[in-house]
């Protein structure tokens, strides 16, 4: 066993072991879940994390159990969100990791080589992992985007023009499903007309079917809740829900700033609502509506 200057070194270098067995049995998991040419890239990061933990074993003189829970919500992650963006996520974990890595290679040459094998992994590496459906996040984020603005609108107009649930949630349901079909032939002609190399059926497939699991998540609180009321604040509290969790995916896939691109997306999207909103009020007026 090397020697270690005191024991308060040894704990960050234990912290940093145990980080490099996580990662390692992470990316092992991730390769045995993939094919093709992304196995053998995952392969190539989960050995280098191996042998950083047994670089750091040279100097702790013990082995380490892996953090599973970390382990197993990103393992997770990797399952509902692709392996692109569970990887993304976790590297932008190791940025806290890399004040140690400096402060470590000061006294341990390994410290260093350790920290350009990281930068390598999230520069060069990951760089060439293809992941399908990370080639049509442009398709899904059109199909929820457009449905959030379209259909927030919609129905905060309809609203104050119908007052009744039922009827609200049901003419949500039909344009919506309209809407979903024809912002799938949208795609599909306007990626068979680009040629971007990207499959037109598929971008279409994306793109309608996140548009009408939209729909569906909107439409839920008219067809569930007595009052319309109600039902447009819970519709709202899924539109920011919605907006959030695709901003926080995006901004870690195509590594986006969160805080400006939330802002827009909800400015709009709550615009609309609000603009609809005013709209169905004075056509209520206007055109003396009683339902």
């Amino acid at each position: 066993m090397k020697e270690v200057p005191n024991e308060d070194v040894r704990k960050k270098i234990l912290i940093l072991q145990r980080n490099e067995l996580t990662e390692h049995l992470f990316y092992k998991a991730l390769s045995k879940m993939v094919k093709d040419r992304n196995s053998e890239l995952l392969k190539k990061i989960s050995e280098d994390e191996l042998r950083h933990y047994n670089e750091w074993k040279k100097y702790t003189g013990m082995d380490t159990s892996p953090k599973i829970i970390m382990l197993l919500k990103y393992l997770l992650f990797s399952k509902i969100f692709g392996f692109t963006f569970a990887i993304k996520l976790m590297e932008k974990g190791e940025e806290k990791a890399e004040k140690a890595y400096s402060q470590l290679s000061k006294t341990f040459p390994e410290a260093e080589e350790i920290m350009r094998d990281e930068e390598e992994h999230e520069d060069i590496l990951i760089g060439m992992i293809e992941e399908e459906r990370i080639k049509y996040v442009g398709s899904m984020v059109l199909g929820i985007n457009d449905a959030l603005v379209e259909l927030s609108g919609a129905l905060a107009g309809l609203s104050l023009t119908l007052q009744n649930n039922r009827l609200i949630g049901v003419a949500g349901l039909v344009t919506g499903i309209a809407a979903s079909l024809s912002m799938s032939a949208s795609e599909y002609l306007s990626q068979k007309a680009e040629k971007t190399g990207i499959s037109p059926s598929k971008a279409a497939f994306h793109t309608g079917i996140a548009y009408i699991l939209t729909v569906i998540l909107l439409t839920i609180p008219y067809l569930t809740l007595p009052d319309y009321p109600t039902a447009i604040i819970v519709m709202l509290i899924s539109v920011i829900l919605v907006i959030s969790v695709l901003t926080f995916f995006i901004s870690i896939v195509k590594d986006i700033p969160f805080r400006r691109m939330f802002s827009e997306m909800l400015f709009i999207s709550i615009g609309v609502a609000v603009t609809s909103f005013a709209i169905g009020w004075i056509m209520r007026i206007v055109f003396n509506i009683e339902v």
